[in-house]
């Protein structure tokens, strides 16, 4: 076993790095203890150094982690790894193993689920809460070595109070790795986060099975595998699992969307009505819907339309039922094979008020129409050019940045950096407008609970944000 703690610059995998790391190990030759100091490579937050003690002048010298990631990788191979919320230490470590190119796997184990599932009478479960629960005296508390010294130290007072089998029992279900089907790759269990985000399941050929959102990649994807659903379909069929991992709950839904694109109807032909002046015979205040499509338009930013249609036909469909609820001139939308300034059989049938007639005023007509079609006008796109909508994850571990310009999304990214590369290389064109992803941006912006960061064509921060 290792006993493992990790001081960092902050709680953002993306942005912050380890300042120190801290390890008990523990094994058939006795326990041994080691700790390092590490130069992140860029300042120390005062908050950090309130609480840790360790400033910025403090890492001057230190390693950085490239330097220290050999011995660091050795100390924790083929050991179970302990953490108190072992998702914070073990993600930070897989992130900067990955920065080098290093594949770093290992079972870990978190001691905040062991106390809960260990003792359940209790309703906290904090490393303060438990250190003064058991009476465990921290010499520097809140630096790595001191807490992973906690660690073990929490570890043989729960062995002294509860037999051996129970707390072998607990571990074996909070670390133990799930039986996959013999076709999937068992690097599975320990890659999938424990975070919100969508996965899609593919089959031996590549086809796409399933795509789905959650809360928890791990434990919803696991779970298509676990013995009550082994027998089934999918987890029969399935190969391979693709995952995007989100701060949260929009993430996960623009990810779905993304992944399930092989699934979804094709959008070839998305069309929409415009209301536009009709000059044809001369009347002021005659307005017609008109037949717009998304290939030839722009729909982010085009004043005046109104529903969104996968096809012409579904279009005319809507328009026709629209006209019969509210009375509307069919001929007069063009959707009637009536002869201009003749009855329409719908006006024969007292279901049109005469504006093909001369019953209605053209104008009235066109009130009516514009109420009608009101419900589903389509917002322009409000801002001058792309932004940013910040998503942050409970914990505060991860912090995203959805790109979206014009109601297209173009991406996700970490950090401020990142924003400049993704706007700067993007492909207008792979970008179409999509009704799913108007609808989800649409009401996050009405809400107003999302921090929006309006961005200039190049990446910048507006001056407004």
């Amino acid at each position: 076993m290792v006993f493992v703690d990790l001081e960092t610059t902050g709680a953002n995998f993306a942005n912050d790095r380890i300042i120190e790391i801290g390890l008990v190990e523990v094994d058939e030759n006795g326990v041994r203890e080691w700790s390092s100091l590490i130069n992140p490579g860029k300042p120390i937050p005062p908050f950090i150094t309130g609480l840790t003690g360790i400033d910025t002048a403090m890492v001057e010298n230190a390693p950085a982690f490239e330097q220290l990631a050999p011995t660091i990788f050795e100390r924790l191979r083929g050991r179970l790894f302990i953490a108190h919320n072992a998702r914070f230490d073990y993600s930070f470590l897989k992130r900067e193993f990955k920065r080098l190119d290093i594949d770093f796997r290992a079972t870990n184990l978190c001691t905040v689920k062991l106390s809960r599932k260990l003792f359940p009478e209790h309703h906290r479960h904090s490393l303060d809460t438990l250190v003064e629960r058991y009476g465990i005296n921290v010499a520097d508390r809140h630096r790595a070595l001191a807490d992973a010294q906690v660690l073990w130290e929490l570890w043989q007072r729960w062995h002294a109070l509860l037999p051996a089998e129970r707390i072998e029992a607990a571990v074996a279900t909070l670390s133990g790795r799930p039986d996959l089907p013999p076709q999937i790759d068992p690097a599975l269990a320990d890659d999938l986060p424990e975070s919100a985000g969508a996965y899609a399941m593919h089959a031996k050929d590549g086809h796409l099975l399933t795509v789905k959102r959650c809360a928890n990649l791990r434990q919803q994807v696991l779970a298509h595998f676990s013995a009550a659903n082994r027998d089934s379909v999918l987890a029969r069929d399935t190969w391979r699992v693709e995952w995007r991992e989100a701060a949260g709950e929009l993430g996960a839904r623009l990810h779905e969307l993304t992944l399930s694109a092989p699934l979804r109807k094709s959008l070839d032909d998305l069309c929409a009505w415009q209301l536009v002046p009709h000059n044809g015979d001369g009347k002021e205040g005659d307005f017609r819907p008109h037949l717009v499509f998304a290939r030839d338009v722009d729909f982010g930013r085009t004043e005046n339309l109104f529903g969104l249609y996968l096809s012409r036909r579904e279009a005319t469909q809507a328009l026709r039922k629209l006209a019969e609820a509210h009375h509307l001139c069919q001929t007069h939308l063009g959707l009637g094979n009536g002869k201009a300034g003749e009855p329409c059989p719908a006006y024969k049938q007292k279901n049109c008020r005469g504006v093909c007639a001369g019953k209605e005023p053209v104008s009235m007509h066109s009130v009516r129409l514009m109420t009608a079609l009101a419900k589903f006008k389509l917002t322009p796109w409000p801002y001058p050019g792309p932004i940013a909508l910040v998503e942050r994850d409970e914990f505060g571990m991860r912090e995203d940045f959805h790109l979206i310009d014009g109601w297209r999304y173009l991406g996700t990214v970490q950090d401020e950096a990142s924003l400049h590369h993704r706007l700067d290389s993007r492909n207008e064109a792979s970008h179409g407008f999509d009704p799913d992803i108007y609808r989800i941006v649409s009401k996050v912006l009405k809400t107003g609970k999302i921090k929006v960061i309006p961005l200039s064509r190049g990446g910048e921060f507006s001056r407004s944000a």
